[in-house]
């Protein structure tokens, strides 16, 4: 039955409209969601599984490969995957946000056609509706460069994938309440390494070989420092980008971003501490995994090692220090530094502030005062069948506006091949960290302090990274380049979820006149309608 039903979504796919390269590889997944009983942190809870896995199965691909993903949803709620950092180009209908895509109801099937058009690098996939995300549900994603591309460092011996965040004892639909009842989150229980607490988890190393690990906060509200006890880092790659080679001892990761270091087992041949502990937070979380040579004479001698805390400027001056590497490949040819996003006139500056307004007597989160409601009908069907009154443009404004909190859809109009600069201004004392779909930014500069328009004399126009999550430090800002290169309806997100959930985010829709599928696919025949798009059609098969 499996293999049928293989079959007729390839026949579907290849009758399609040109949505795809037909001379790219396809891989085919099939995914059935169901609850199941976890112990992360010694607790039974009630986790969402990928065809019984916590966390789900790794997607390893290839640029420009095509993935059909047939998710069949067997809970009792409505369900939604979506791929961080995977850019959907010309292809917003496959996010999976609720911004662009209707829920898969219970007991019915959704199949995702993605492409990783022009991608290289470390991703994850995780659910985005309601607050699933605490439950599990997410996995890693890893694209390899094409053969004939060249990668500036030798093959590793073995890649390794570490999914880690923050995690709560408490049931996901426990903590939804606690939202909905207009209270924040408690404090968090633990941190989960591939779905385990401390020692539950063991990477193998022979002696003398070089390993790469590709690390991802999928956590829900903190910052983590990781780190390899007697061992260097080497960064080599940061959400798709070369970077330039630096060597950390530990490395700040933020949440929703990905890294991948090269570590060398240059050790004496023993067990190590791999930790992961909470930045910023004034209680301290640690979980540990074991980095075991294969020729191991037993525990490495001392304690687990210390890490940085709340020391900001440090965590500042390291994101600073993290680079494009200009010379290298990235999915195509030609160099990384080929693309010269300083010296492209920005068409329009938004500044983006974020903030924790009460509204009507419960606990919101906002920008630049909008607190974000969902609508009844996904954006991006609304805008396609041209529905009035689900959402406006201009509701989204340009700069903080200094007042209270104000629920709203809020949709922010751009044009296609427009050039912005970003500023998030961040007046809290919380570190922030920001996600945009869709699309890559350069990180043009960050710092303490208000922004100014003098600011700008301290960008780096040369070799800032370019990625798709970037962090705000406590009363800091961050700005960064970004082509708008995509047309379609894109979420920018706080991920930060309990602040995603209770209204930090909008939605950007990249509009080109041309109206032509040379820049945006047609709607997708399977795509799912609910709402007041229910009952239409979308196009004959």
């Amino acid at each position: 039955m499996g293999e049928m039903r293989r079959t007729l979504i390839s026949i579907l796919i290849l009758l399609s409209f040109n949505i795809i390269n037909g001379e790219d590889g396809y891989r085919f997944f099939t995914w059935n969601i169901t609850y199941g009983d976890i112990y992360p942190l010694g607790v039974k809870q009630q986790g969402i599984l990928i065809n019984g896995q916590f966390p789900g199965p790794l997607i390893d691909t290839v640029t420009n490969e095509n993935l059909i993903v047939s998710v069949f949803n067997n809970l009792d709620e409505p369900f939604l995957l979506s791929w961080n950092g995977i850019q959907q180009r010309r292809n917003s209908w496959q996010d999976g946000v609720y911004g662009t895509n209707c829920p898969i109801q219970p007991g019915n099937n959704f199949t995702y056609v993605l492409q990783m058009k022009d991608q290289i690098g470390s991703f994850f996939y995780f659910p985005s509706l309601g607050f699933h995300k605490a439950a599990g549900g997410y996995g890693g994603i890893r694209i390899a460069s094409r053969s004939v591309i060249p990668v500036p460092f030798d093959p590793p011996a073995a890649d390794y994938t570490i999914l880690a965040g923050d995690w709560y004892k408490m049931n996901h639909t426990d903590l939804k309440a606690i939202l909905d009842g207009g209270n924040d989150l408690p404090f968090p229980d633990g941190i989960l390494i591939n779905g385990r607490g401390s020692n539950g988890y063991t990477f193998s190393v022979d002696q003398g070989k070089i390993y790469r690990f590709r690390i991802s906060n999928v956590g829900l509200s903190t910052s983590f420092n990781f780190r390899i006890a007697g061992h260097k880092l080497k960064l080599v790659e940061v959400e798709g980008t070369h970077a330039l080679q630096n060597t950390y001892d530990s490395l700040d990761v933020h949440l929703g971003q990905s890294y991948s270091v090269l570590v060398i087992a240059d050790q004496p041949p023993l067990d190590y501490y791999i930790v992961i502990s909470t930045r910023f937070t004034s209680q301290i979380l640690t979980s540990t995994s074991l980095l075991r040579y294969t020729n191991s004479a037993g525990a490495a001698p001392g304690s687990t090692p210390g890490g940085p805390t709340i020391e900001i400027d440090w965590s500042l001056n390291q994101a600073r220090s993290i680079r494009q590497n200009l010379t290298a490949s990235g999915p195509r040819p030609n160099p990384q530094g080929s693309y010269h996003y300083g010296l492209i006139n920005t068409t329009r500056t938004i500044r983006l502030a974020n903030s924790a307004p009460m509204i009507n007597g419960k606990q919101r989160y906002a920008v630049n005062s909008v607190s974000f409601v969902q609508a009844d009908t996904p954006l991006k069907l609304a805008d396609y069948y041209n529905i009035q009154g689900v959402f406006s443009f201009g509701t989204m404004p340009n700069n903080p506006t200094g007042s209270g909190g104000y629920l709203q859809t809020s949709v922010m109009a751009a044009d296609f091949r427009s050039f912005f600069e970003v500023v998030f201004e961040n007046q809290e004392d919380i570190v922030q960290s920001w996600h945009i779909d869709g699309h890559i930014f350069f990180v043009a500069g960050m710092d303490g302090g208000e922004w100014s328009p003098e600011s700008r004399l301290n960008y780096n126009l040369r070799d800032g990274i370019s990625r798709c999550t970037v962090q705000v430090y406590p009363m800091s800002w961050t700005a960064l380049y970004m082509p708008l290169d995509n047309v379609g309806m894109w979420n920018i997100r706080s991920e930060n979820w309990a602040r995603q959930y209770l209204g930090q985010q909008f939605y950007l829709r990249v509009f080109s006149p041309a109206n032509s599928t040379r820049d945006e696919n047609p709607i997708p025949k399977n795509a799912l309608l609910c709402g007041r798009a229910s009952g239409r059609k979308t196009r004959p098969l």
